[in-house]
């Protein structure tokens, strides 16, 4: 073997020790960026409250907590003292932190958060952290920041938080840390799965819906429709009327039967949908009873049939067995820390 060829085999070894060598240390810089910081907890967020309430480094500024009213706290004015109220749930968010090396003005800041409201499939909530340290629950333009906070949804209707949708959100945390020279913080991606999953198989087990039909003898227009519903208590609710607790919190809705919404064209009528969607719901010992009884008066004005789900006539006393069970299902919803109708159980059951 001539001493060009052992050169060259010696070459050739080199290259592949330098491209080994580089991707480890690639692989060594994306884990270090992905390391969780945050402390660990001996209760597990998912199954209720406790977690986000416990003692952790910034206790003495402001206490963690889920708001379980129907509408959040209005945002404080920007340069108070007062923290906003509304802030990252750790029963079913997960935060990605964002620290700037010196404080951002909200301004600056403005333009690259105004539309981070979604990784995927699942909502993103932009939080901040001021100079001074108080918490607020959306960036304004007039004051400094020092941290920004990201919180992913682990899980909706849509299903578990996956690795893309993780990812997504991770490269929007890492956009702004290249442009406002700042570091992110987050926990490990596996860990993040986990949780995920261990969310989305909870929600699924007390995930209900309890629906009645009405058929209309003969077709109406919309706006009849809508007049005679209004006329009992509904109220306007996106693209549906909804039947509204004192909270203002729907307790069952109404709908088109061919799903299109009731200002959307001149189609008339021919059936109308009521929903008890239960986990968004607020607990009511006659959640599904409520239901049935607006529905009959409903249909009385409309001349419509009143049918189950099934597309059967309602049994006498029915609604009564199915008041009982869902008692039953409200209860552990409360036990999941999911209770009926809170913000974390619409974000969850959304």
């Amino acid at each position: 073997m001539s001493d060009l060829q052992i050169g060259l085999i010696a070459l050739g070894v080199l290259l592949i020790l330098l491209v080994l060598g580089f991707n480890w240390w690639q692989d060594r810089r994306a884990r270090n960026r992905m390391q969780v910081h945050f402390p660990a907890t001996e209760q597990d967020p998912l199954l209720g409250v406790q977690d986000a309430r416990a003692g952790g480094p910034d206790t003495s500024r402001r206490e963690p907590g889920i708001n379980l009213t129907a509408t959040a706290a209005p945002p404080v004015e920007p340069g108070t003292d007062a923290d906003d109220a509304d802030e990252p749930d750790a029963g079913c968010e997960i935060v990605i932190e964002v620290s700037f090396g010196e404080p951002v003005r909200g301004a600056d800041l403005l333009p690259h958060v105004q539309g981070l409201r979604q990784a995927g499939r699942k909502p993103v909530r932009v939080f901040a952290t001021t100079e001074a340290g108080r918490h607020r629950a959306r960036v304004h333009p007039g004051e400094s920041y020092a941290s920004l906070q990201l919180a992913v949804l682990l899980a909706n209707r849509s299903g578990p938080l996956t690795a893309i949708e993780w990812s997504q959100a991770w490269a929007r945390a890492q956009d702004l840390a290249d442009r406002f020279d700042a570091t992110i913080e987050g926990p490990d991606q596996q860990l993040v799965l986990e949780r995920a999953a261990k969310l989305d198989d909870m929600c699924a087990a007390l995930d209900t819906q309890v629906g009645l039909t009405l058929l209309l003898g003969a077709p109406r227009s919309a706006a009849e429709v809508v007049g005679v519903a209004r006329e009992l208590g509904f109220a306007p609710h996106g693209p549906r009327l909804a039947w509204l607790a004192d909270n203002g919190v729907p307790r069952f809705t109404l709908s088109r039967g061919d799903g299109a919404a009731f200002d959307d064209g001149m189609a008339p009528v021919e059936q109308l949908l009521m929903l008890l969607d239960v986990p968004c719901s607020p607990a009511d010992p006659r959640a599904f009873g409520r239901m049935v009884d607006v529905g009959r008066d409903l249909a009385a004005r409309l001349q419509a049939e009143l049918v189950d789900d099934q597309g059967k006539p309602l049994v006498d006393g029915a609604e009564t067995v199915i008041d009982e069970r869902l008692q039953v299902l409200f209860g552990q919803l409360d036990q999941a820390g999911l209770p009926a109708g809170s913000p974390r159980a619409q974000k969850v059951f959304a």
